[in-house]
């Protein structure tokens, strides 16, 4: 009985610790602890729950994804309407509706209002009962929305309980509903539709349609890997016991409750207040992390919001005073292909002129040939382009009421645009590529700066800078040029002189003695880094038997598979390619046959083996680390895994170690994985 009831106190005792560190991380931004701190915590309030389910409650931190998918979205009926707000575009038509509300109140002060960001999201509903989740739901048409609790209670921030801070009872309303708005971050926006390309899943038009999408899921499972965020605007309803006066007191209570509220919030008095709040939020939309359309003014005395009432679908009190719009129509007056500086071929719209969000565009990009097909978009056909904060403009979608009959399908090129060579597509990417990474002008800056890097040939003084004036002056066509360059022209250039000159020129002649491994990863073939490169050299010996190596050969290398085979093969067989490697070795750039210590890597323990690194490293940096690793030939990976060999652990090792423990991954403290880069120990040895 003891026993249980320490087990029982243990696991409140934990709940109340994380929700305090969510209310200080989550509302007020200032952590109490680190994240592995926080881990720890987490993991022993599981492992608790997990032996005794008996103290399992649904509002635990644990809990946040912990139901199975729905079979269908039922209907809430909305106790207090969700209303839409009016719009007001000018300041005219604000100061009208200042006068109106004054009219009405005949106020004899200037009436105060809560102002701020509006946000580009989805309205919900979230009802506490005796501080606990019960039940969320979206806007719907005002009256009737979709019940997604499930979906809510996996957003991070999202408190499962409201935070108590006296521990009393009385200290919570017995029923609250509170209003937010649900959004997705633009980082986290571009994460997910970088994830989603790769998996090859929906890839979504813009932050809001991703949070709307993401919160309709039925499988509470998809939405937590989803970046929501959210909140709170408004309280609906609240218990009799509770007295709130303001606006500004309502949210206040509900932050510290718990539930976060805009920090951008402020109070202002009158026109000019108003007028002022505006002018600096959109000064600042496009630093902000999440998108905004506007902001929101709202009387601040409630007594004053209930006399003042509502009109139709809105209320009297309130109004969304709007940003030039980040939508518009134009016409797709042809489409060009740009070749990136990685050979990326991306489609690009040149558009007739149109102002969207205040900027004049003429150009968006179209990503690739599959999002033009997705689309379905033609060549003179009227499409909406939408644009937020610094993202590039891009189109959304074609008009299809008003295609053309002139309208014209878009073709890809078969040859690059800027050289010529062939073009490569990957079945399983997206993007197609030119194949003349040493050649092509538009990848020539990338070429020669990847070639002059410190673990390919590592030409020393021959930054990205110098590299932009060699290119610009026509001095440099191909990573050969490098090694004809001359003194005078190089000293006559921005900021280099004799002395800068001569030492990139005694630099340049040192790169010429290289290695194989070096070389082929100087080459810059897509995916083939240090230790792929390395695998290669010692499988081929030379690089004329790597030059005419069929896929079926190359995959039979370690670290090679079919994609990889796939690339290597097509740079090969491109002939620029081959020109310039002929040039470079005309020059003398050389290197010796492979040498019995460079063979003896691949029985090193960590070749071809799977490494995670966690914690903080004395000795030194995890960049380093990294980089040792994988001249190695081994893979650093950021998750542990079943496939995971080691993981090296350093200071404030958080969840990762504990991953690695439960899936008895072989763990080495910094010392030990010293010994193993240097010394090569064996499993055994440990």
């Amino acid at each position: 009985m003891t026993k249980s009831v320490s087990v029982q106190e243990n696991v409140l005792s934990l709940r109340q610790k994380l929700k305090e560190y969510d209310y200080h991380y989550y509302v007020l931004d200032d952590p109490l602890v680190s994240d592995a701190q926080y881990d720890r915590f987490w993991q022993e309030l599981f492992r608790l729950e997990q032996a005794h389910p008996e103290f399992i409650t649904a509002d635990s931190p644990t809990q946040k994804v912990s139901g199975q998918a729905v079979s269908g979205s039922k209907e809430v009926v909305h106790a207090v309407p969700m209303l839409s707000l009016d719009n007001v575009f000018s300041e005219v038509t604000l100061g009208e509706f200042y006068q109106r509300l004054s009219d009405r109140l005949k106020a004899q002060e200037p009436i105060t209002f809560v102002c701020e960001p509006k946000l580009d999201g989805l309205a919900v509903s979230l009802i506490y009962e005796k501080g606990v989740l019960v039940q969320a739901a979206t806007r719907g048409d005002g009256y009737v929305g979709e019940d997604i609790t499930h979906n809510i209670k996996t957003i991070a921030a999202m408190p499962l309980s409201l935070r108590n801070p006296n521990d009393q009872a009385e200290s919570l309303p017995a029923e609250l509903e509170v209003r937010a708005e649900v959004f997705m971050s633009k980082s986290g926006f571009i994460d997910l539709n970088g994830r989603m390309k790769v998996e090859g899943g929906k890839i979504f038009a813009n932050p809001r349609n991703a949070a709307a999408g993401s919160l309709r899921q039925l499988d509470p499972r998809v939405a937590a890997q989803r970046p929501l965020e959210f909140y709170c605007y408004a309280v609906a309803r609240i218990s009799s016991e509770f007295q709130l006066h303001t606006h500004e007191q309502a949210l206040k209570q509900i932050q510290a409750w718990g539930l976060r509220v805009n920090p951008l919030l402020q109070l202002v008095v009158g026109v000019p207040g108003l007028e002022a709040y505006y002018q600096t939020i959109l000064k600042q939309r496009e630093q902000l992390p999440y998108e905004i359309d506007g902001v929101v003014f709202k009387v601040n005395r409630l007594d004053w919001q209930e006399q003042l009432g509502f009109v139709a679908r809105a209320p009297r009190w309130a109004v969304a005073y709007k940003f030039p719009a980040i939508e518009a129509t134009t016409t797709l007056q042809a489409v060009e292909f740009q070749v990136g500086r990685t050979g990326v071929i991306t489609p690009v719209a040149r558009l007739q002129p149109v102002e969207v969000g205040g900027v004049m565009i003429s150009n968006a990009t179209l990503h690739n040939m599959d999002e033009v097909v997705r689309l379905d978009l033609r060549i003179g056909d009227q499409v909406v382009v939408y644009r937020a904060g610094d993202v590039i403009p891009k189109v959304v979608k074609p008009i299809l009421a008003r295609r053309p009959k002139t309208a014209c399908a878009i073709m890809m090129p078969s040859q690059c645009p800027v050289c010529g060579s062939c073009l490569q597509r990957i079945e399983s990417e997206a993007q197609i590529r030119c194949t003349a990474g040493l050649f092509c002008p538009a990848q020539l800056i990338e070429s020669v700066r990847h070639f002059a890097s410190r673990r390919a040939l590592d030409i020393e003084g021959l930054g990205e800078k110098l590299i932009k004036q060699l290119v610009d002056q026509g001095m440099v066509t191909t990573v050969a040029d490098l090694y004809a360059l001359e003194l005078e022209p190089l000293a006559a250039l921005e900021r280099m002189g004799i002395k800068s000159a001569e030492n990139l020129l005694e630099a340049l002649q040192n790169s010429k003695q290289t290695t194989l491994p070096k070389f082929l990863y100087a080459l810059g073939i897509r995916e083939v880094g240090e230790a792929t490169a390395l695998c290669l050299a010692q499988a081929f010996k030379t690089l004329e038997a790597l030059m005419v190596a069929d896929e079926q050969s190359l995959e039979a290398v370690k670290e090679v598979g079919p994609v990889v085979a796939g690339r290597i093969v097509a740079f090969f067989q491109e002939p620029h390619n081959r020109q310039t490697i002929e040039r470079l070795q005309a020059v003398g750039v050389c290197w010796p046959q492979i040498s019995v210590a460079e063979a003896s890597i691949e029985e090193h323990p960590f070749m071809g083996k799977t490494v995670v690194l966690t914690g903080a490293l004395q000795e030194m940096t995890r960049v380093q680390a990294k980089e040792q690793l994988q001249a190695l030939g081994a893979k650093v990976s950021s998750m542990v895994s079943k496939k995971t060999d080691y993981v090296v652990v350093g200071q404030d090792a958080g969840s990762k170690l504990k991953k690695a423990q439960e899936l008895q991954i072989k763990t080495l403290d910094e010392t030990t994985f010293i010994r193993y880069l240097t010394e090569g120990l064996t499993h055994d040895d440990a």
